[in-house]
């Protein structure tokens, strides 16, 4: 009897998920991707830019060098999309496919809106783009407590200091985290306003501009300018965008596709809480699959799943009771995890 497939909602990571320990993350687990990759590292060695491969390969992590939208955006995007080649087809059938900030460029590729190469194209275009202008800046803020439960009266002193603070806006909703997006001056000022927290909140972002707000109306007109509605194509599978919104196969406007893509998606909040909400929403997947490299986007991830109470699960412990006995979200960058989600590929290699 053939044993019934898994349902999924893939979710795609944004920026800051390759980190040192994520060094030659594509080369150990895509070696079979080189063909791949040398179409990406062709764009980029016409743009005069650092290769990929090199800087996968790199003998050591650099902070200002990875960090860096115009490197940061296509490492990462190339590592995700192997990923995602890598899911064992034979047992997860993708039902939807989410992510969270530049992984929303991810989330077009993925779905089948861009082609694989456009969505590279894309991904580097704006990662180069931001870096370039580099306007304004992020920083993160948590809002639950240690039991992942949300303190709706944090929450409301973020947003109050928002409303009075000229220039700062609310970037992403990420979970248990607000990323909040202004010039210099305004996160000066969120960050001499907000309580200090287990001495490592407010995080000023390295090397991130002041994304999903209308500071970066400039980034928007020069992707608009960049990349032309031509690229997009009918999705193959639905993708849920940083509003919630669902584009299903075969009944999106792809201008208006295009359209928020870099125009909404660029200078207005992303809520990433939402988007995961709506994919269980809308598609009650049987589990939950990260993307890496990286886990960082796993706990504004389970997070987001608790708001909701999924499954009955509304605390970290139930969260953690769960995944021990039989896990619903699996972080590809979580070498145990990944198995779970590759294991069939590897043993026929």
């Amino acid at each position: 009897m053939t044993q019934k497939k898994q349902s999924a909602l893939v979710v795609c990571p944004g920026r800051g998920v390759y980190n040192a320990s994520e060094l030659g993350y594509f080369a150990k687990h895509h070696a079979d991707k080189t063909n791949l990759l040398k179409e990406f590292d062709e764009q980029r060695r016409t743009a005069g830019q650092i290769p990929i491969a090199e800087l996968d390969s790199a003998e050591r992590f650099s902070m200002s060098k990875f960090t860096r939208g115009d490197n940061a955006s296509g490492l990462i995007y190339a590592c995700s999309y192997g990923d995602f080649l890598s899911i064992n087809r034979d047992e997860f059938e993708i039902v939807a496919v989410t992510g969270n900030s530049m992984g929303w460029y991810t989330t077009l590729a993925c779905g089948g809106a861009l082609a694989a190469e456009d969505g590279f194209r894309t991904v580097n275009t704006m990662g180069t783009i931001m870096q370039e202008q580099l306007i304004g800046g992020q920083l993160i803020y948590p809002i639950v407590d240690a039991d992942w439960k949300e303190n709706p009266f944090v929450k409301r002193k973020v947003l109050k200091l928002v409303e009075e603070t000229p220039d700062l806006y609310v970037s992403i909703l990420l979970g248990g985290m607000i990323v909040l997006a202004g010039t210099k001056e305004a996160l000066s000022i969120a960050e001499n306003a907000l309580d200090p927290v287990q001495n490592r909140f407010p995080m000023r972002l390295a090397n991130h501009a002041a994304f999903h707000s209308p500071l970066l109306l400039p980034n928007s007109d020069s992707g608009r300018a960049a990349l032309p509605a031509s690229m997009f194509e009918q999705p193959h599978t639905p993708i849920i965008d940083g509003r919630g919104h669902v584009w299903s196969p075969g009944a999106c406007d792809l201008n208006a596709l295009w359209d928020y893509t870099f125009g909404a998606q660029v200078v207005e909040a992303y809520d990433f809480t939402r988007a995961v909400q709506t994919g269980l929403k809308e598609f009650a997947p049987d589990c939950v699959i990260v993307l890496g490299p990286g886990n960082t986007l796993g706990g504004a991830t389970a997070q987001s799943i608790l708001f909701q109470n999924w499954m009955g699960m509304a605390t970290k412990a139930d969260f953690s009771a769960k995944q021990s006995n039989s896990p619903y979200l699996l972080a590809m960058g979580h070498e145990d995890q990944r198995e779970r989600v590759t294991h069939a590929l590897k043993a026929a290699a």
